[in-house]
């Protein structure tokens, strides 16, 4: 048995297998731009990427990650809850929806999501999601509030027929798939 994946790891090749050139994908929370940028180069110069944070540090820091790689030209970044979508997109349009919960690292670790907002935007990605899309959302439990947001995302998507996939140990980090089915 090999090494046990991250749960960043794991959404990105979930993703991966469900998404493509052309699609236009979400980046529910964009922190340091990791995802974003992992989606801007899966949906390529033709797809569309639009990525929600509501720190301006977490949105200039991943203007500059993607501006470094030379990406910047198909995504668009607002600085904005992630409840918000439904106002940035058509229902239907999305092939995926990333959330990677808690405080943006490196920033105010006091600033974090929170689970009445994130279930709010959970339902949101479900009107934007195309049939067949997928949602991610890498839950942080064991820090102030994650506990109570982590078990939230797991009834949410527990009534949606989600999957979730199992910790390293207690209190780590874990990953939960949500298919929009019609």
């Amino acid at each position: 048995m090999g090494p046990v994946k991250r749960p960043t790891q794991l959404a990105h090749e979930v993703i991966a297998a469900a998404v493509g050139p052309g699609d236009t994908v979400v980046d529910a929370t964009a922190g340091n731009g990791h995802d974003t940028l992992f989606l801007a180069r899966l949906v390529g110069q033709g797809g569309k990427v639009v990525a929600f944070d509501i720190q301006e540090e977490a949105v200039e820091s991943t203007r500059r990650r993607l501006g470094d790689a030379g990406m910047e030209g198909h995504v668009t970044l607002h600085r904005e809850s992630h409840t918000a979508m439904t106002s940035r997109l058509e229902p239907g349009a999305a092939a995926a929806v990333m959330f990677n919960l808690g405080y943006l690292p490196g920033g105010d670790h006091a600033l974090i999501t929170e689970a009445g907002e994130t279930i709010e935007a959970l339902e949101a990605a479900m009107t934007v999601l195309r049939p067949g899309g997928l949602i991610t959302v890498v839950c942080y439990p064991g820090h102030a509030g994650g506990d109570d947001e982590a078990a939230a995302v797991v009834g949410w998507a527990k009534r949606h027929g989600g999957v979730l996939h199992p910790q390293a140990r207690e209190g780590a980090p874990f990953l939960v798939v949500v298919e929009r089915r019609s």
